[in-house]
């Protein structure tokens, strides 16, 4: 082969190489735009879903310390409902002992028995719900009975209380028991 068919050839190779390299980066110019989009909306979606997760992570962590909050106020809730038994009983034992000098100190040690107790349940966040004289709440009564509606009573209105509700940090443990004037 000539120097000079040698030349014609790697010019021809080379026109050829330069229109394939001009038609590439056409064709890479347009995948590049494309691509570009393709990113930019691959990397929206992960930041939604990046966004998405914190705000769950968020919301479990909030759930689980209202949880562990919850657990803390009412973890004593079945305990306290059965001393609320033992209350009731103290407090009948008072109604019925006779109130003569010889019981003297028996009431007196049921009265510090009593007083002991209801001072332990407060120190828990157990108050007792006494609504006598009060407007009826079905919230916090639950109504046994009805009265005819006397002078002192008016309607709608506790006039006795035959058992005491309790709550527990402000949440219903036992409606009180109760009549209500009609």
């Amino acid at each position: 082969m000539s120097e000079a068919q040698n030349n014609t050839d790697t010019s021809q190779i080379d026109a050829e190489t330069e229109k394939e390299l001009q038609e590439f980066l056409e064709v890479s110019e347009t995948d590049v735009e494309a691509l570009t989009a393709k990113v930019a909306e691959l990397e929206a979606q992960i930041k939604d879903t990046q966004l998405r997760a914190q705000a769950e992570i968020r919301n479990i962590q909030s759930r689980a310390e209202r949880d562990v909050s919850n657990a803390h106020k009412f973890g004593v809730e079945k305990f306290a409902n059965s001393l609320l038994d033992v209350v009731d009983n103290l407090e009948r034992a008072l109604a019925a002992a006779p109130q003569d000098e010889a019981n003297k100190g028996l009431i007196d040690g049921l009265q510090l028995t009593h007083k002991a107790f209801l001072d332990a349940l407060k120190k828990f966040g157990v108050e007792a719900v006494d609504p006598t004289g009060q407007a009826f709440n079905a919230e916090f009564h639950q109504a046994v009975a009805t009265q005819p509606t006397s002078e002192a009573n008016a309607a709608n209105t506790v006039v006795t209380v035959f058992q005491k509700g309790y709550t527990l940090s402000g949440r219903l443990m036992r409606p009180a028991m109760v009549v209500v004037a009609q």
